[in-house]
């Protein structure tokens, strides 16, 4: 595998975790909207990641060869709600309560998406890394021949 595989690489691993992120904010900020009914209460979302695969590997190429060794990065293969309960709260006094009383908040972990915020952050933050080191090794191979 080339060096310059592993900028693309990084790339699409920062793409995918900035998309997560953005879902973490989402879910974070419609963490306390209300709403009278199931149909209408926000939902959870998450990312779904899948590994690009080398067209070596998929053709029955050795996973060892000289070349194309590595998967190829990340997709995302799309964003799903969660299918977890919404949370029916008794409360008649308020005013999106529906006739019963109840009103549904979303299925939202705030506590779950605080932890999805600092890996996705952390796996941000690593992929800067690899991209940064692989530069510095591309600089150190130019100034080779002075």
């Amino acid at each position: 595998m080339s060096l310059d595989k592993v900028f693309d690489i990084a790339g699409s691993g920062m793409s995918a975790q900035s998309l997560r992120l953005n879902t973490v904010a989402s879910n974070i900020a419609n963490a306390e909207t209300v709403s009278s009914s199931t149909g209408d209460t926000y939902r959870a979302r998450n990312p779904v990641f899948a590994t690009i695969f080398n067209a070596e590997q998929a053709t029955g190429a050795s996973l060892f060869s000289d070349e194309q060794q590595a998967g190829a990065g990340v997709q995302v293969l799309g964003i799903v709600e969660s299918a977890a309960e919404l949370e029916p709260r008794y409360e008649p006094d308020h005013p999106m309560a529906n006739e019963e009383g109840y009103v549904f908040y979303p299925n939202v972990n705030v506590v779950e998406e605080m932890a999805n915020m600092m890996a996705a952050s952390r796996s941000y933050q690593t992929n800067v890394e690899v991209m940064n080191t692989a530069k510095t090794m591309l600089q150190r191979v130019l100034t080779l021949g002075q």
